[in-house]
């Protein structure tokens, strides 16, 4: 069932056999980016299909199946087969896959595929060279790991929640699941890993991805400012909370980011704004001052840009080499000239969806097919 051959031999990926036993988010997206990358990926659903096909409105109808459109944003490229695991022959079938496998990719309860063969130590002692990777919630090992993980979950734990939303504010989720994504970008990362040491070794290994060890590891410097200082981070909106002035600011006609990380940056700002008797206020000198005096930054700069018409800001920023964009809804983002000269936006077989953001001097990702129809392998 392995396609004999690869769906673009150009792409880097090209001929690597992927079989996916994950549902909604973290997995798919890891086995999408492999995808588009090349690679032959074979999606087991169960009859019902993924949990993410009925996850509308909005729908879409594509190929006489009405799909949700959440469940078209991370399954691009692959091929897709019923499994009913209530079925011995169902299931044999799964491991006659794996055993022809480079990878298995799954995101069921830890030892939970072990009572259908299809665990790592199983599967292993006949494909030695595979290459498994495990995605949970919380890992196989510690005093969660039996529980399930979920986006919004983790979000809370993970210390994001915490970070995100207006100074005094509620806790806030980020409008993306990013728990989820953040996990199925590392566990592609960790399967190339793998990849690579195979060959160098000639053995595969198991891979074991965590949603909360993904998220806590985005902390960043928040996490390295907590360490520091043994304070927790408050929550600051739009402004960052080691650079200022850094935030979000009136014009005319709708709000706009400026970003001058520098003191040579926030001196090229201050030209824009006609500002120059502040060059050299002792308030405004240095990055610690203007962080020790954000609210006085902040108030002086809004006072400037109001009396600006939005683009004609950003222009003067722009040819002045200060950092500074619009805040784009998605119809602007789709309609913005560097995106659609990057070909951010792709069609195939009349189904649009956002391609993988890699561009290589010497390959081609594999954008051939939109996502499976329950059952279709091809």
């Amino acid at each position: 069932m392995w396609l004999e051959k690869p769906r673009n031999p150009n792409a880097p990926l090209a001929g690597l056999k992927v079989l996916e036993l994950a549902r909604v988010l973290a997995g798919p997206w890891a086995g999408q980016i492999l995808a588009d990358l090349g690679a032959d990926v074979i999606k087991v659903e169960a009859p019902e299909g993924d949990n993410t096909r009925i996850w509308g409105p909005p729908w879409v109808e594509h190929n006489g199946e009405k799909t949700s459109a959440y469940y078209h944003a991370c399954n691009r490229g692959k091929r897709s087969i019923v499994a009913d695991f209530r079925q011995q022959e169902d299931i044999a079938n799964v491991i006659g896959l794996a055993s022809g496998a480079d990878v298995v990719l799954e995101n069921f309860l830890p030892g939970k595929l072990a009572k259908f063969g299809l665990d790592y130590p199983t599967l292993s002692r006949a494909n030695p060279q595979l290459i498994y990777c495990s995605v949970t919630g919380f890992g196989q090992d510690g005093p969660r790991r039996n529980e399930p993980g979920y986006d919004f979950v983790i979000q809370g734990m993970s210390g994001f929640m915490s970070l995100n939303g207006e100074p005094g504010g509620d806790p806030m989720k980020f409008g993306v699941s990013i728990s989820d994504l953040s996990c199925g970008l590392y566990a592609a990362n960790a399967i190339q890993a793998a990849l690579l040491m195979r060959e160098r070794t000639g053995r595969g290994q198991w891979i074991d991805m965590s949603l909360l060890d993904c998220s806590v590891s985005l902390l960043a410097n928040q996490a390295s400012s907590y360490f520091a200082t043994g304070t927790n981070p408050p929550r600051m909106g739009n402004a960052h909370a080691q650079v200022s002035a850094y935030g979000v600011f009136p014009s005319k006609d709708g709000p706009v980011v400026l970003a001058p990380a520098n003191d040579n940056l926030f001196r090229k700002l201050l030209n824009v704004l006609g500002r120059d008797d502040l060059l050299d206020d002792a308030r405004f000198s240095s990055n610690e001052a203007r962080v020790a005096n954000r609210e006085e930054v902040d108030t002086m700069i809004a006072r400037e840009t109001v009396l600006w018409e939005r683009d004609v800001l950003l222009r003067h920023c722009a040819e002045a080499g200060v950092p500074a964009g619009p805040i784009n809804n998605l119809d602007e983002v789709f309609a913005d000239p560097q995106i659609q000269a990057r070909g951010m936006q792709v069609k195939l077989d009349g189904m649009p969806g956002v391609r993988s953001p890699f561009r290589f001097s010497d390959a081609e990702l594999a954008l051939d097919k939109p996502s499976p129809t329950l059952g279709k392998d091809s």
